[in-house]
């Protein structure tokens, strides 16, 4: 019997190690679809598949360490294609040093469902791939190698009961199902002889999920608080600091009378040192006391009582600033610092890397608004990109917050994926930690979510100048998150250890019984 030329000609593009590596790169890059601003959520559950299915098929190992490799920088660059025009060529050198991560998952994919995999392997790849992505998914979150942007389980935060799962276990517990839903479908393509062991493994995803859904406790509504978002807008050129906050003071303004309990603007919001700035000081105390309400603005300076330049959420009231700061503690690459300046300060020259390092905070803080309307409210702060961390939300949440606040600025992302991408976390976070969370942003996405995750009022796009009020619904109690910590990640490395474990062991006996020959 011939091959038909389709057939042959599809096997020798997967005979080419050229054809393969490239195939690896869009294989990996797929999953970004599932993210905004395509937001594609079901095609993260299938989108891993094609990536698994390549791999498996690795004549060695070393093939399947690099196909996990390029695929890993496939979908590195595909999430953070928009720092091309900030990192230009540097984006590369990273995606390729990141994507390395995922060359032992390329590995594990391989050992356990290459060739013809029976039950027995297909039940281990269930519990072990899951656990080997999301142990590269927790190296890559460290902050000095880019932080946990792009996490897979964060492409489901409009999804109900995902968030409801991510209230369980938080994003990494979304991350193992969904990675788990696609290794039983490439076995189900790929192991005729465990077909229904994938089957049985898709049913066990979606009976956690509706078990998650129908038994798992949800937060208890405890009144509203009314919050203003101060948006500016794109505001460039010469004297721009200046003409930002003279905006965002005019729409303030606008909020007079519409008894709301707090004002956040975004970050950078504030350009120069309260400290140095009496006047500033003495302007936003008259915006507050205009208002009747706080402000949380950010200022991005040279501080007056300290060396340095630092990125603070300060709380201002009608006398001026209360006291109230919490400086920002984990910076972006790049952006606000350079890892090893030294050696890498050169990026400096090729694209728009920070030419001074930021300076970090020390300790997340829990602000206390006045026992007014606001009934002495405790928010809890976050900065930017901080935002991303589901560890930090958790811990203000362990620490009382009863708001989230997240101030952030995609100014030079504007036309990408960035704003939308950043404004999706607030979803998550909230639904973690059962504190709603408001996302202010200077250019856009603004947003708000409920407890429950779920977006409240408008979305102020990056085609907007406005204020906007939400009234944000509070809730009591504690997620089951924010009491048990990331015992999934935990699970999933006590999957990989055990695993190890199994394979030292077969590898003894093999040596031994090779050895008594």
């Amino acid at each position: 019997m011939t091959m038909r030329p389709s057939t042959e000609r599809h096997g020798r593009l997967l005979a080419s190690p050229w054809w393969r590596a490239g195939l690896a790169v869009l294989a990996g890059a797929l999953p970004a679809l599932a993210f905004p601003a395509p937001s594609l959520w079901w095609l993260a559950w299938v989108a891993l598949v094609p990536w698994m299915l390549l791999v498996r098929s690795a004549l060695t190992a070393r093939r399947a360490a690099l196909e996990g490799w390029l695929g890993g920088a496939g979908f590195l660059l595909a999430v953070h294609h928009w720092l091309l025009p900030s990192l230009h060529v540097f984006i590369l050198v990273l995606a390729a040093l990141l994507g390395l991560l995922w060359a032992p998952w390329g590995l594990l994919v391989r050992r356990l469902l290459g060739g013809v995999p029976g039950p027995g392997w297909v039940v281990a790849a269930l519990l072990v791939v899951p656990a080997g992505w999301i142990g590269v998914e927790l190296v890559r979150s460290w902050e000095y190698l880019g932080g946990p942007w792009g996490l897979l389980g964060a492409s489901q935060w409009q999804v109900a009961p995902a968030l409801r799962v991510a209230s369980v276990g938080g994003v990494w517990l979304v991350g193992f199902l969904v990675v788990g839903v696609n290794t039983a479908l490439a076995a189900l393509v790929s192991a005729p002889r465990a077909r229904a062991v994938a089957v049985v493994g898709v049913l066990a995803c979606a009976g956690v999920v509706a078990g998650v859904w129908g038994w798992a406790p949800v937060p208890e509504l405890a009144g509203t608080v009314r919050v203003a978002v101060v948006q500016p807008g794109v505001v460039d050129g010469v004297g721009s600091v200046q003409r930002r906050f003279d905006r965002e003071e005019e729409l303030t303004r606008e909020l007079a009378g519409q008894r709301v309990d707090l004002v956040v603007w975004g970050e950078s919001s504030v350009g120069q040192d309260l400290g140095n700035r009496p006047d500033l000081r003495d302007r936003l105390a008259a915006l507050s006391r205009s208002v009747g309400a706080d402000l949380l603005v950010n200022v991005d300076a040279r501080r007056s009582d300290r060396p340095g330049i630092f990125k603070s959420s300060v709380l201002v009231g009608p006398e001026g600033p209360t006291g109230d700061r919490y400086d920002k503690m984990r910076l972006v690459p790049f952006g606000e610092y350079i890892p090893a300046r030294s050696l890498l300060g050169w990026a400096t020259s090729v694209g728009k890397a920070a030419g001074e390092d930021r300076r970090r905070g020390s300790a997340q803080v829990v602000m206390r608004l006045p026992d007014t309307r606001g009934r002495g409210l405790l928010v809890g702060p976050l900065v930017c990109f901080e935002s991303a961390f589901p560890d930090m939300s958790r811990q203000l949440a362990g620490d009382g917050a009863q708001l989230l606040v997240a101030q952030s600025a995609t100014s030079t992302f504007q036309h990408s994926w960035a704003p939308a991408q950043h404004a999706s976390l607030a979803a998550l976070r909230a639904a973690e930690t059962w504190r709603p969370m408001v996302h202010a942003t200077l250019t856009g996405v603004s947003t708000v979510a409920d407890p429950r995750g779920r977006i409240v009022g408008e979305r102020l796009g990056t085609d907007r100048s406005a204020a906007a009020v939400y009234d944000v619904p509070l809730a009591r109690g504690t997620s089951p998150y924010v009491r048990t910590g990331d015992w999934a990640v935990y699970g999933s490395l006590t999957v990989l250890a055990l695993y190890g474990v199994v394979e030292l062991l077969v590898w003894l006996v093999g040596k031994a019984a090779r050895a008594s020959r």
